[in-house]
C-alpha cells in the first residue's frame, strides 16, 4: 500500500481533478513495449504488402548504376543526374513502408492513454541533471524491472528469430540458385515474414507490460483521505469562506428588500412575528408580487420602514403566515391566495380613497379571509 510523505496510506481512488491535473502534466500510462510491437507489426506488414514493388525498384536502381554506358562514365555531370534519379526511385520505393511506420508510431502511443500534448513536459527539469538523482534512478527497482523486461524481450525475440531461421533454412539456401529478380523478391518476403513472427513474439511482453503500466499509473494517482478532503474544500470552498459569502448574500438581499418596501401597496402583519409586503402593478397585469418578508426582528424593521413611508399596515395573522411560507421574494402569490389578496387590495384602495376625501371610511377587514387548507399555516 502506497504512503504519502506525511506517512498516511494512499487508499482513496484519484478524483477527476487529480486525473485531469496529472494528464495536463503529461503523467499518463504509456507502454514502450506496445509502441515497439505496433511499429514492428507495421514494418512487417509493409514489407509483405509492398515488398514486391520495393524489390523491383531496388533491382532497377542496381541495373541503373551497375550498367553505365561509356559516355556517362566520361561525363562528370551525368553522374549527378544518375544519383538524383536513383534517389528519386529509392524515395518512391520506400515511401509506402515509411508512411505505414509513421502511422504505427502515432497510433501505438495513443492507443494507451489517448492523444496528449503537454507543454510542461518539454520544460527542462534540472533535478534530472543531478548526478546523484541519476545514480539513484539507475539502481532503483524501476530500473531493475526495465532491465529484466529488456532481457526477457531480447531472449524472446532471439528464440523466435532462431526458430524462424531454422524453419526457413531450406528457403534461404534456395535463394542462391534463383534468378536475381526472383531472389530479391523472395528475400524481401522472407525478411517480412521473419519480422512478423518476431513481432508476434512481442505480443506476450506487451500483454504483460500494458496492465503493469496501468496499475503503476493508477498507484501514483492514489490519494490519502486528507488529500481528498483538502481537494474537496478547495473545489467547494472553505466552510468559513462559504459562510461569509452566504452572509454577504443575505445582507445584500435584505438591503434590496428594504429598498423595495416604500414602493409596496400594503404590509400584512401577524402582527408581531411576521410581516410581508405586497405590490400590485395593474399595468403589467398578473398577480400581486411579494417584495419583502421577514419574521421577528426583520418583521419589525419592515413595519418601521412601512410606517416611515406611509405604507398601509394591515393586521391579518393567517394571511401573513400563509404568504410568508408559500411565496419567495420577487415571486407572485400562489393562485390559492388570489381571492384573499384581492380583498386586501380592495380594502387598501378604499382606504386610499377615504384618505383622499373621495369616499367613506371602509369597515375594518376581518381575519376570516378565504385561505385554502393546504396554504394555511397555524401559529
Amino acid at each position: 500500500m502506497a504512503e504519502s510523505e506525511s506517512g498516511q496510506d494512499k487508499t482513496e481512488d484519484p478524483t477527476d481533478k487529480r486525473k485531469k491535473d496529472s494528464r495536463e502534466k503529461g503523467e499518463i500510462a504509456r507502454s514502450k513495449e506496445l509502441n515497439t510491437l505496433a511499429v514492428m507489426l507495421a514494418g512487417a506488414g509493409g514489407l509483405l504488402i509492398y515488398g514486391g514493388g520495393l524489390a523491383l525498384d531496388l533491382l532497377e536502381i542496381m541495373r541503373l548504376n551497375f550498367s553505365l554506358p561509356r559516355e556517362v562514365v566520361l561525363t562528370p555531370d551525368a553522374m549527378g543526374l544518375y544519383l538524383l534519379k536513383s534517389g528519386k526511385i529509392a524515395i518512391i520505393a520506400v515511401q509506402p513502408v515509411l508512411l505505414t511506420l509513421l502511422l504505427a508510431a502515432i497510433i501505438g502511443p495513443i492507443s494507451l492513454g489517448g492523444w496528449l500534448f503537454a507543454g510542461s513536459s518539454l520544460a527542462p527539469k534540472f533535478s534530472r541533471m543531478n548526478p546523484a538523482n541519476g545514480l539513484k534512478r539507475m539502481f532503483s527497482s524501476t530500473a531493475l524491472i526495465e532491465l529484466l523486461k529488456a532481457l526477457a524481450k531480447f531472449l524472446l525475440v532471439l528464440f523466435v528469430a532462431l526458430s524462424v531461421l531454422r524453419s526457413d533454412i531450406d528457403a534461404l539456401l534456395r535463394i542462391a540458385h534463383e534468378p536475381l529478380e526472383q531472389a530479391i523478391i523472395h528475400s524481401v518476403q522472407l525478411v517480412g515474414w521473419s519480422t512478423l513472427w518476431m513481432a508476434c513474439g512481442l505480443i506476450l511482453i506487451a500483454a504483460v507490460d500494458v496492465p503493469v503500466q496501468l496499475y503503476q499509473s493508477h498507484k501514483k494517482l492514489l490519494m490519502t483521505k486528507q488529500e481528498v478532503r483538502d481537494e474537496h474544500k478547495d473545489q467547494e470552498g472553505r466552510p468559513e469562506v462559504k459562510q461569509r459569502i452566504r452572509q454577504l448574500q443575505r445582507e445584500m438581499s435584505q438591503r434590496r428588500m428594504m429598498a423595495a418596501i416604500p414602493e409596496a401597496d400594503v404590509v400584512i402583519t401577524n402582527p408581531t412575528h411576521y410581516a410581508v409586503a405586497l405590490k400590485y402593478d395593474p399595468e403589467k397585469g398578473g398577480a400581486p408580487m411579494l417584495v419583502a418578508k421577514g419574521n421577528d426582528f426583520l418583521a419589525l424593521k419592515i413595519r418601521e420602514i412601512a410606517v416611515a413611508n406611509n405604507v398601509l399596515l394591515l393586521e391579518s395573522p393567517a394571511l401573513a403566515r400563509s404568504i410568508y411560507y408559500s411565496t419567495e421574494l420577487d415571486q407572485e402569490v400562489p393562485g390559492g391566495l388570489y381571492l384573499a389578496v384581492a380583498q386586501v387590495l380592495a380594502y387598501v384602495y378604499q382606504i386610499r380613497q377615504y384618505r383622499a376625501g373621495k369616499g367613506k371610511r371602509p369597515e375594518p377587514l376581518k381575519d376570516d379571509l378565504p385561505i385554502p387548507p393546504d396554504l394555511r399555516r397555524d401559529s
